[in-house]
């Protein structure tokens, strides 16, 4: 699987638009860190937009309260922004999974309760923390490969021959 067009089938609507979108994404989360002095962690809004409608002290905290207007924006400014992509430069299908919107939900909901638990998501840590030089983001980012590397290892090692293509 070493050459490129075998590469290429692990992109099967191209790779243009993610080299595109991770540039976005870099120069958005520069700008904010560099205009504001703010990093625009996506795990925080789990936090400041509960502090909305829960009135426990973790979501009434200073922080989450001072910053819930600014990264409800964000937010949504990263929706409106997927839907102008799928909207003027998409191939008009949308993607689709068989899985229930029920186990969506929740999925999404345990991967934002696990981002705030450990401070960050990956992408998070990856992408704001180590582009606005954070120390415990670079190592949680090289736990993150590792563990990823090693249980590639894992599972390619415990599937029948053949079944990694």
């Amino acid at each position: 699987m070493g050459t490129l067009a075998g590469m290429m089938q692990w992109f099967p609507t191209g790779w243009a638009h993610y080299l595109v979108g991770g540039v976005f994404i870099g120069l958005g989360v520069a700008w904010l860190f560099l205009a504001t002095g703010r990093v625009g962690g996506m795990s925080s809004v789990f936090s400041s937009t509960w502090s909305f409608v829960s009135q426990r002290s973790a979501f009434q905290q200073p922080r989450y309260l001072n910053s819930r207007a600014w990264r409800l924006v964000y937010a949504l400014g990263l929706i409106l922004g997927a839907a102008v992509w799928w909207l003027f430069f998409s191939p008009r299908q949308p993607m689709h999974t068989g899985l229930p919107v029920w186990q969506l939900l929740l999925g999404g909901l345990l991967v934002g309760y696990g981002a705030r638990r450990g401070n960050g998501c990956t992408s998070g840590h990856g992408i704001c923390g180590m582009g606005s030089f954070q120390l415990p983001s670079v190592g949680a980012v090289l736990v993150f490969m590792a563990t990823a590397f090693a249980t590639a290892q894992l599972v390619a090692a415990w599937l029948p021959a053949g079944a990694v293509r």
